[in-house]
């Protein structure tokens, strides 16, 4: 039992290191909370759900998925971001919740109200045992977000791109004056971000063969607590407080019972971990 408690903590886990991973870059080269990237979320499960639907390819329902929410994103972020830079992180704040409102509502109005089916056909085949329950579902979570992962590590660490984004990330009028184009990582970031979110709602589509207008309201408010819990703007404190908190929901439930309602739980080990860590589990500073 606890292998398969243990599976499915990291395929919730996997989940939310995509979703909160949007987030967490945003933040760490703006400063700035963006609460629409759960919005991100459901547009890619949208996005995803008429692709699949229209090529019957579930690799096009990623790459077109992730690459409309990704443009998304540099659109927010040229249109809506960049003009309130110079204000305070509280306005950006409370304009990425609008915006989240109003995209959920708009996926409400042109695609319905009510809960659209997405069954696609996963590459991976399910695994039955006496003891164990693997869909193949969870497998292509599993794939999919270590590859998503390995990529961007590959982008951060050993390429010139991720080093602009670290001299953007570290202080960005310094980068902008030693050279690096700014704007660019700026929205290089947002591609890479709102495409992995969506990512994440397409997978999360396929697991559940559905996707409905609000299926981002809970991420956006989980996304906050893994983002805070991993340390503000790292991208490997953001994936280690994401299987925390998936592996936390899973055990806890398995063995203990939800004494909270299951969503609660993120909050509970939250503040736990900041009680001995306030800064999170990977500090920047």
């Amino acid at each position: 039992m606890f292998l398969q408690q243990l599976i499915n903590g990291i395929v919730i886990g996997s989940v939310y290191a995509l979703t909160a991973m949007g987030a967490t870059l945003v933040y760490g080269i703006m400063r700035i909370l963006d609460i629409n990237n759960a919005g991100a979320y459901a547009l890619g499960a949208y996005v995803g759900l008429l692709t699949y639907n229209t090529t019957g390819s579930l690799l096009l329902t990623f790459i077109v998925g992730m690459l409309l929410t990704g443009l998304y994103g540099v659109l927010v972020q040229k249109l809506l971001y960049v003009p309130m830079l110079d204000k305070s992180p509280n306005v950006s704040l409370i304009a990425s919740i609008g915006l989240f409102i109003f995209l959920s509502d708009l996926i409400r109005m042109v695609a319905g109200p009510s809960i659209k089916g997405f069954h696609a056909e996963v590459p991976f085949s399910s695994i039955y045992t006496d003891s164990l329950n693997i869909n193949g579902a969870w497998i292509l979570i599993i794939v999919t977000t270590f590859l998503l992962l390995a990529v961007l590590w590959f982008l951060l660490n050993k390429t010139k791109i991720g080093l602009a984004w670290k001299a953007t990330a570290q202080d960005l009028e310094t980068a902008k004056a030693m050279g690096v184009n700014v704007n660019m990582m700026v929205a290089l970031n947002y591609l890479l971000g709102y495409g992995f979110a969506a990512a994440a709602g397409i997978m999360v589509g396929i697991l559940y063969s559905s996707v409905f207008p609000t299926m981002g309201d809970v991420p956006a408010y989980k996304m906050l607590a893994i983002i805070v819990l991993g340390g503000l703007g790292s991208p490997v404190g953001t994936v280690i407080a994401a299987m925390v908190i998936g592996l936390a929901e899973t055990l806890i439930g398995g063995y203990i019972g939800f004494f909270l309602p299951r969503d609660a739980i993120a909050f509970v080990v939250l503040i736990i971990i900041l009680l001995f860590r306030p800064r999170g589990l990977i500090s920047k500073n």
